[in-house]
């Protein structure tokens, strides 16, 4: 049994399915990706694991617990963490301000040890502390709301699309701290549009299209796949 298990997802936004039977799973210390083409699914379906979307078929099971009918913020409290790809920070509020928020779930004074982790990740945040968010490049913006999602002490981070907007320098340092994430035995599970890249880090890959999975296995073995190569890294 997977640690989590999204199965059979089938539903959308009230109109025509977006996705159709999907299935996806992460475990933890593991790093799992969802890519395809545009408009495959890919974020539907993680936001279908965060409570986002309305499924007509499919469970979704979070350490063994159907969690299929939960509220996104019942999921937090259940070890959800979820990273959405715009409008992640509050803009008018300082780093500080912005990863206390992610915190309020918590006892108050328990947090001050998950910051300092926080911290020791992104260091820049712990300079900018009392820097306005909004004042921050995409890349930190990005990394705030990574630290603000990690102060609720989740079991299972999940990302969309974390380095949409960011310089290839920045991607790479994304995906550095996102592996020093996984070290410590978080579950992750990302959408990446930069499939090539997701996929060099992930233990789990996914390939949808028009809503349903395409390849399921490693992204070691996805990467060397010729089809998979073909159709969706450029050859």
């Amino acid at each position: 049994m997977s640690f989590l298990a999204g199965a059979g997802m089938t539903g959308g936004y009230g109109g025509p399915d977006i996705i159709r039977g999907c299935t996806i799973e992460a475990e933890p210390g593991r790093v799992a990706v969802i890519v395809g083409p545009n408009g495959a699914g890919k974020s539907t379906a993680m936001k279908a694991i965060f409570g986002m979307v309305q499924l007509r078929e499919g469970t979704v099971e979070l350490d063994g617990e159907d969690i299929t009918r939960l509220s996104p913020q019942e999921r937090v409290r259940k070890g959800m963490g979820f990273v959405p790809q715009e409008r992640n920070v509050f803009t008018t509020m300082t780093v500080q301000e912005n990863l206390e928020m992610g915190a309020y779930i918590r006892e108050a004074g328990a947090a001050a040890d998950t910051m300092a982790q926080v911290f020791d990740l992104f260091p820049i945040l712990k300079e900018r502390r009392r820097q306005i968010a909004g004042e921050l490049s995409g890349g930190q913006r990005q990394q705030v709301a990574i630290g603000r999602a990690l102060m609720t002490e989740p079991r299972l981070l999940m990302l969309d699309e974390p380095t949409a907007g960011v310089s290839p320098v920045v991607m790479d340092d994304l995906f550095d701290r996102i592996l020093e994430i996984r070290a410590t035995g978080i579950a992750i599970l990302m959408v990446e549009q930069n499939a090539a890249q997701a996929l060099s880090i992930a233990d789990r890959g996914y390939v949808l299209v028009t809503g349903e999975n395409r390849y399921t296995d490693t992204g070691e073995a996805l990467l060397s796949d010729p089809e998979v190569r073909r159709s969706f890294l450029g050859g």
